[in-house]
């Protein structure tokens, strides 16, 4: 199933409309946590995408069967932009820069990789077991090609040290 995606702040509402009703269709129903958090990255992935690109990108979202229900939900958003997704460390005060620590904290696995004139950024969900947080899960994110790196950590002047948020410990990345 796939959405093709304007560059417009619009359509992340739209995309996550569309992605409540796949789910709804294949049996998920909104309010259990796999919905939730799946409605929540596709808002992350498609942000940065709209937001970063400023080009058209295609939201893609595979369901598994009800045969195969133990097989991970996967959710892809193909953009225009070769950059690859750099990490950012983000101000406690600042209003963006903390949407791949939310991907890296919520999805089973992540990773990204070069497609054509762009490139294409996963995630999976794993159906039998709800999220793990990354402090518990050892957080890992994803860099070129879909290699594994540690998260990035936050110090320097501003933060007097390893910086330690409100939220996901403190670490942050962009998309771009």
């Amino acid at each position: 199933m796939q959405l093709e995606i304007r560059p417009d702040p619009a359509e992340v509402g739209r995309a996550r409309r569309w992605a409540r009703a796949r789910l709804a269709v294949s049996g998920i129903a909104a309010e259990e946590p796999l919905a939730e958090t799946l409605v929540l990255l596709v808002s992350e992935l498609v942000t940065n995408a709209v937001v970063h690109t400023g080009a058209p990108a295609v939201l893609s979202l595979s369901l598994p069967s009800e045969a195969a229900a133990a097989a991970p939900v996967r959710l892809e958003v193909a953009d225009a932009s070769t950059r690859a997704p750099v990490p950012r460390c983000a101000d406690d005060d600042a209003t963006g820069g903390r949407g791949l620590a939310l991907v890296d904290g919520l999805a089973d696995r992540w990773g990204w990789s070069a497609e054509g004139a762009g490139k294409r950024i996963w995630c999976e969900l794993d159906r039998c077991a709800p999220p793990v947080a990354p402090a518990a899960r050892g957080g890992r994110a994803a860099t070129d090609e879909g290699r594994l790196r540690e998260p990035v950590v936050c110090e320097g002047a501003a933060h007097q040290g390893p910086y330690d948020g409100p939220a996901f410990g403190g670490l942050a990345y962009e998309a771009v």
